[in-house]
């Protein structure tokens, strides 16, 4: 037996599916779910989140380390902020040569987040070491048609649980689930200007103008760089402006997105 369990709530369609199955009695009760807030997703997913808590039985703890939009700004600024570089397209105007920057957000504001909650939960302080007698089942919402991104943990206390693989379930399975109970599908959960994205998703992300017109804004701000870098710094993997750039699906990106940040995971 654990001390806890603990579902990594993305918001997305199968951590979300995966939630109403555990109050469903589908899959074993789990003490809480733990969302990671960037406050920088969609509004849809801030609204399904707050349908959701009416939905399910156990608590659902929103946690942050702040703001990774004004941590950017910030950055660009020639500030110091810890874990704040995403994965943004570079260009060399001397050169010519391109590439893009190291992840680093999702252990700042992903991981870290939840496992401060976790500990907390577990009754441990910080900077105490958890004692050889707890231990933690963490489950995510991760299909078995994205089983690449399965994990080890890297805490000994806690063990890293799959529901869904375990279940068979793809992502497709899981919309006919909410469909069968009739839930909402819930929107894509994702940092609005996640450099991720595939061209349908800023077509997507296009339809609310405020939150298209915000990255585009964005977009424009790092261009000049952040703390430690020299080059063009974009948004768009075209590396042209996100506002001038060619977003139709027919030539997309790689969506790099669905295999690296859904259901709050993001490369975990």
């Amino acid at each position: 037996m654990s001390d806890l369990r603990i579902l990594s709530l993305g918001a997305g369609v199968q951590s979300s599916c995966l939630a109403l199955m555990i109050e469903h009695g589908e899959i074993p009760m789990i003490d809480a779910a733990i969302f990671a807030d960037t406050m920088g997703e969609p509004a849809d997913v801030y609204k399904w989140l707050e349908k959701l808590k009416t939905l399910i039985s156990f608590p659902l703890y929103i946690v942050s380390n702040g703001s990774l939009r004004k941590g950017l700004i910030q950055s660009n600024k020639g500030i110091y902020i810890r874990g704040t570089t995403i994965p943004l397209y570079t260009l060399n105007k001397v050169t010519g040569n391109k590439g893009i920057l190291r992840r680093q957000c999702t252990v700042t504001f992903k991981i870290e987040p939840v496992k401060k909650q976790i500990r907390t939960l577990l009754g441990v302080q910080k900077g105490q070491r958890v004692p050889k007698d707890k231990s933690v089942k963490q489950l995510f919402g991760i299909s078995l048609d994205e089983m690449i991104r399965m994990r080890s943990s890297p805490d000994k206390y806690i063990t890293f649980e799959y529901p869904l693989i375990d279940k068979r379930m793809t992502r497709n399975d899981c919309l006919k689930w909410m469909d069968k109970h009739k839930y909402p599908r819930p929107a894509k959960s994702a940092c609005t200007f996640c450099p991720y994205h595939s061209n349908k998703s800023w077509l997507k992300l296009k339809e609310n103008k405020t939150e298209w017109d915000d990255a585009v804004e964005l977009d424009k701000t790092i261009r000049s760089g952040l703390l430690g870098t020299r080059d063009e710094l974009y948004l768009h993997k075209s590396r042209v402006p996100l506002d001038k750039a060619e977003l139709e699906p027919d030539k997309d990106q790689l969506d790099l997105f669905s295999h690296v940040c859904d259901e709050g995971m993001c490369g975990v």
